[in-house]
């Protein structure tokens, strides 16, 4: 395996495990989860699903920018000299990276914080901010995946 097509490798699996997680929950997990249960039970599985997920989100988000340069340098040989929808990507990647930490480190101890201390208004709330901003994340993300997928034809 050449070290491009490596690069390639870690950088389309990053960026599916991180929006493809993304997908599931928002599409999958979600409706599931608030069919079959109760506003407490659904609350206690979110607390215990996205530290879970998260792990896998910090793989992706230092995976994908050590790739992507790897690949910018071995492709382009320099951010400069790449094409726009490149550096399109790039930014969006930031957008990303800032929407997950807002989540991560000011939401999620929101929603923490309030299951264990039985406040299911306030837990669903939050879960509600947190919902809104994965949503947000999974457009953005879902949108990189798409100039992704068209290069060849830009």
């Amino acid at each position: 395996m050449t070290a491009f097509a490596l690069a390639y490798t870690l950088h389309v699996l990053a960026a599916l495990i991180w929006v493809g997680g993304m997908f599931f929950a928002w599409m999958i997990l979600r409706p599931a989860s608030v069919a079959a249960l109760e506003g407490p039970a659904r609350l206690k599985l979110w607390v215990q699903v996205f530290p879970r997920f998260f792990i896998w989100v910090w793989f992706a988000v230092l995976i994908l920018p050590i790739s992507g340069i790897g690949l910018l340098q071995m492709r382009f040989n320099g951010f400069e000299t790449a094409p726009r929808y490149v550096q399109v990507m790039m930014g969006l990647y930031i957008v990303m990276v800032a929407l997950f930490i807002r989540i991560q480190s000011l939401q999620l101890p929101e929603l923490r914080k309030a299951v264990e201390a039985e406040q299911w208004a306030a837990g669903a709330a939050a879960l509600g901010r947190i919902r809104r901003l994965v949503g947000c994340n999974l457009i953005v993300g879902l949108a990189v995946v798409a100039i992704a997928a068209a290069r060849p034809l830009l």
